[in-house]
């Protein structure tokens, strides 16, 4: 008798969280590249900021990650590992966010929003993708017929 474990199903909701996470990742950086004077004047909510250059960096670095991310969704089996970049990539951008922006932004109800809503909370369903897609490509290695 057979004891072979069951196939683990992707299921076509995870590509749907590959692509949305990867286009809110690639409009936030847009904004962040394009408009880095206004957004950050929005975040400062009155708080006395310069911007500087890496504000523009900031947004090209997250556009990137995020186009790490929805490529990801065409092949999440195949392209597993650029699932784990992006997860890397929104690590980065929330430790950069952190040491970069929010001494000088201080804490407020903007900044809570680009840290958790934008950064910290994506990393909930990626991980959990991710782990499914490695979980299936790990089937497949093991039971090639």
């Amino acid at each position: 008798m057979d004891q072979s474990p069951s196939f683990p199903i992707f299921p076509m909701h995870f590509r749907g969280i590959l692509m949305l996470s990867g286009m809110y990742t690639i409009a936030w950086s847009a904004i962040y590249r394009m408009m880095g004077n206004s957004i950050i004047s929005w975040l400062a909510n009155g708080n006395e900021f310069s911007p500087d250059i890496s504000m523009a960096y900031y947004g090209g670095f997250g556009i990137v990650v995020g186009l790490l991310i929805f490529f990801s969704s065409f092949y999440p089996i195949s392209w597993v590992y650029l699932i784990i970049a992006g997860i890397t990539g929104k690590i980065i951008l929330a430790i950069w966010f952190t040491l970069s922006f929010l001494p000088d932004l201080g804490w407020n109800k903007r900044t809570a929003f680009q840290l958790i809503f934008n950064e910290i909370l994506w990393l909930i369903p990626l991980i959990l993708v991710f782990l499914r897609g490695l979980q299936v490509r790990n089937y497949i290695a093991e039971n090639p017929e």
